[in-house]
This record gives C-alpha cells, structure tokens and sequence, in this order.
C-alpha cells in the first residue's frame, strides 16, 4: 500500500467529519501527516483556517452525521450534513490551494439491475433517499467550485467491510450476518437475486491514497469497488455451509446498495485493483464476530 512518506512534499492531509470507520484508517495510513479537525472548529473560520494552513488536501467523509440518532430519510440529516459541509467549502475558497476529496457511498446511484451498465462514469445520478441528497448537493457544490488551483476528487464506495481501527463490531453486511450467525439465522435483504460488490475498507482507502499522490487536473469522480458482484442468494449459501444458519430472506432493501462497479475505471485512472477477495472479508467478519 502507498504510504504517507509517498505524498509530495510529505504535506499535512486534513480530515473533516470524521467517521468512526474510514477516517481512522485513513489516519492510520497518513500517520504523522493526518490532522483530524474536530466538528466544532468547523464553526470558527479562524481556527480553520489555521488547521488548514499546512495542508495540500483535504479529506471531507461525505457521509451521514454518526451519532445513530437520526435515519437516512430524516430530513434533520440533510441540515446536519450541510451544516458540517458550508464551512469545508468556505475554507477550501479561502485556502490558496488545496486538492479537496470527498469520500461518499454509491447510494446516489439508482438501483443497478441485472444487464444493466455497470457503475461508472455514464451512471445515472439519482439519490436514493435524503442523506444521499445531502451527499449529492456537498458534491456538486464543491465540483462546481473545482479549479486548478483547488483540484476536487469524488469518491463513492461500494459496500465497504472491514474491521474499525479500534477493533470489532465490524463494518458492512458481511460483518452484520457474521453476528447474527450464532443465533441460527441470517437476514437477507429482499429475495436473494440481488447483486452486490464488496470492497474492503483497506482497498478503498488504497485508492484514496493514490488519488492525494496524484491529483486532477480539476475535477475527477471515481467509482471504488471490487468489480465483482455476488448474489446476495448465493452469499448466503456460503455462511450456511460455514456456519450451519439458516437463511431469512424478505428483509427490508431500503439502505441497501446493490450493483456492481467497473473496477477498470479506477485502475485506468489509478494503476490498482483491489486486493482483498470476498472469501478473506468473509474470514475476517467470522473472525472478529468470534471475540
């Protein structure tokens, strides 16, 4: 993987709206280069500005706020998340130069089908519920603002797994029927004929090292999956061999992401494919669901 000392001029890396997840491990990987800014400096331009000042990038986790308290269709989630967003896009206009990334889930896509495109750069845009909005506005605002100078990259993830940097519960479905194993079932979201693409939240964060080495020219949007989709009929077959459950299919699809992602994109754009199958994420959520 590409290591902080590999980042030009070895520059400091904000992180705003930090997760509980990807943020961490994107720190992991920065090590002394990361600077995590705290919410509440959002709401003191000067104090930004400060934390900003020896930054080249900034990473915004474009995601909902984390404090379990609010759903994806609540409208309070959508004035939280632009709430945390205004003032990372004031200090980027104030900043003299700074290559904002935007880290976001495929959930502004529709729901891909079977025979359908892949998703890539001709996906439709298409939020899925209110969060998603709130994704989508924070990403065009910031991409309409994109120049040169102030270079913007758009990364949305597919169906990210993997265990926190502070260890287990892990992250993702994978990780979710892993727990639920144990009591002698597993639920699957709708009938089982949907596909999904995991990736790993090492990969992901791989890919997100590559882009702050090497920024666009002035805007970019970047798809990040495994390109590899699974039924989710057929993944569920696996946990029975494994672990002996039974499978409970009728499950709600709402906060589901279903598709497959065109991995060649990032691997024209980035030189990587992830690394991490689907049978190692699997091992790696029965693990950390037996501690």
């Amino acid at each position: 993987m590409c290591k902080h000392g590999d980042m030009p001029g070895n520059m400091s890396v904000a992180i705003t709206a930090a997760d509980g997840f990807v943020a961490p491990w994107i720190a992991e990987m920065l090590g002394e280069d990361a600077i995590i800014v705290p919410d509440e400096a959002l709401m003191e331009p000067l104090v930004l500005d400060a934390m900003l000042t020896p930054c080249k990038s900034l990473i915004h986790i474009n995601s909902t706020v984390s404090d379990g308290l609010l759903g994806r269709d609540d409208r309070e989630t959508m004035l939280k998340m632009r709430e945390r967003s205004r003032p990372v896009l004031d200090a980027v206009g104030r900043h003299g130069g700074l290559h904002l990334m935007l880290v976001g889930t495929l959930r502004v896509h529709p729901q891909w089908e079977e025979g359908e495109p892949y998703y890539g750069s001709d996906s439709t845009i298409a939020p899925r519920d209110v969060a998603a909005e709130a994704q989508l506005w924070m990403e065009e605002m910031s991409l309409e603002q994109a120049t040169p100078e102030r270079p913007v990259s758009v990364i949305r993830a597919s169906n990210v797994q993997g265990v926190p940097i502070n260890g287990p519960p892990g992250n993702g479905l994978l990780h979710k029927w892993a727990e639920e194993s144990p009591i002698g079932w597993i639920n699957v979201p709708g009938d089982g004929s949907d596909f999904k693409d995991f990736v790993h939240v090492q990969d992901l964060v791989e890919c997100i090292m590559r882009c702050l080495s090497d920024p666009p020219p002035t805007r970019e949007s970047i798809a990040v999956g495994s390109g590899k989709g699974i039924q989710l009929s057929e993944l569920a077959q696996i946990y029975t061999q494994m672990t002996g459950c039974e499978n409970e299919f009728g499950q709600q699809v709402e906060q589901e992401v279903f598709g497959i992602v065109d991995a060649s994109e990032i691997e024209m754009r980035l030189g990587f494919r992830p690394a991490i199958s689907l049978e190692e994420m699997i091992r790696e959520a029965l693990e950390a669901a037996s501690q």
